[in-house]
């Protein structure tokens, strides 16, 4: 059996000529989705009961580089779509079964910022709201929505407690021409509308405890796949795609640049200062690839070997995917402005992947601020206030 990466790898060349048609539709092509679909990149992180590959974080981390590196948008969705099987797999055997019953392959969306309500009646919830950024939704049959619990009146209970809830298509609507951005334009990440929708209960997971683990022990996984943190877990592929868009980006750079005659008349193959930034770059991403891979893979061993994952190393953890992203998307740029004006024009692919690699590091969870602070905080082995423990 060809393991997801290697069917990635045979359909590069469609997946990089896509980009263009990606950008222009505002989503990926229904072919692209259909060849992603048959690729089997969606069940890296699915559970065996529904023919999903149950594989190493690391292994998804790969496979969703390697799409990146081809196209931006490609990848983003297959680390973004990719990982919600990973949920999935303890919620509510009932809704599994629903999700994946007639078709183990169907595509899960979300966002899970809490934009909605879920107002409490018998059986479920009624449930009301509004999201932005749901990457890949147009290819995708069943949603993950972040909410706040709300009182029988419908305002938020206090104390705040977050819910994930799981929706078919046919409960919520897709907002067309809400995706009008700058980067990664193909990933379609439009917003979503829910609008007095029952909910039953068993589709209902409690976002706080998906976050901390107490959801995983309480559905009885045994798998350390199926063990290892949300924050380990969900961030990983979106870090992934921004670190293979940046791949890309190189890639590109080189194949432009090889060549290339500078304005000063220099060939760039003779010119050392541009050889010097190339090569400092190409060190910087794999630097950011090799952090990110290893960081993951010492999470998994240490779920595996029974150890506990502190918050210090949940942080240590966030702390280090940011900083790669960073350190990738500042790479890209040292290479972009060395490319020369030509570089600008549309019909260059580069322009993209810059574009693109850039759309990525705008993700919530790229922001280093609160997480930085609470990482330093904890390796202080000092308390570390709640308002700093967001996504972590």
């Amino acid at each position: 059996m060809t393991r997801p990466i290697e069917n990635i790898e045979a359909i590069a060349d469609q997946i990089r000529d896509q980009g263009p048609e990606a950008e222009d539709l505002g989503r990926l092509p229904d072919e692209t989705a259909k060849k992603l679909k048959a690729s089997g990149v969606m069940k890296l992180l699915a559970p065996a009961q529904y023919g999903g590959l149950e594989a190493h974080p690391r292994e998804f981390a790969e496979t969703v580089m390697k799409a990146a590196s081809l196209d931006g948008a490609t990848g983003w969705v297959c680390g973004i779509v990719g990982v919600h099987p990973w949920q999935m797999a303890f919620a509510d055997p009932k809704v599994q079964e629903e999700v994946w019953g007639e078709d183990d392959n169907t595509w899960i969306a979300s966002p899970y910022a809490p934009t909605g309500i879920a107002r409490p009646v018998e059986g479920g919830y009624i449930f009301n709201g509004r999201w932005q950024f749901s990457s890949g939704t147009d290819h995708c049959d069943w949603i993950f929505l972040g909410a706040m619990l709300g009182t029988p009146e419908g305002d938020m209970a206090l104390p705040p407690t977050m819910l994930h809830m799981i929706l078919p298509r046919s409960d919520y609507t897709i907002v067309e021409d809400s995706w009008n951005v700058v980067g990664l334009k193909g990933t379609g990440s439009k917003d979503i509308i829910v609008k007095d929708a029952f909910v039953p209960s068993y589709r209902v997971m409690n976002g706080d405890h998906v976050i901390d683990g107490t959801a995983q022990a309480e559905a009885g996984m045994t798998s350390t796949l199926f063990k290892m943190p949300w924050s380990s877990m969900f961030p990983l592929g979106i870090t992934s795609a921004v670190i293979g868009i940046a791949e890309g980006a190189l890639a590109c750079h080189l194949d432009y640049q090889r060549d290339r005659v500078g304005a000063q008349g220099v060939a760039v193959k003779d010119d050392p200062y541009n050889l010097f930034a190339i090569g400092e770059a190409a060190a910087d991403i794999n630097a950011a690839r090799q952090e990110l891979l290893a960081n993951v893979d010492r999470i998994f061993d240490m779920v595996e070997a029974g150890k506990e994952i502190t918050f210090a190393d949940r942080a240590a953890g966030r702390r280090t995917q940011i900083r790669a992203a960073w350190r990738a998307v500042m790479a890209v740029d040292q290479i972009y402005a060395r490319s020369g004006g030509n570089a600008l024009r549309m019909d260059k692919p580069l322009q993209r992947f810059w574009r693109d690699v850039h759309a990525g590091l705008n993700h919530a969870i790229h922001v280093p601020s609160t997480p930085y602070h609470a990482s330093a905080l904890a390796s202080m082995g000092l308390e570390v206030p709640d308002n700093l423990r967001s996504m972590i």
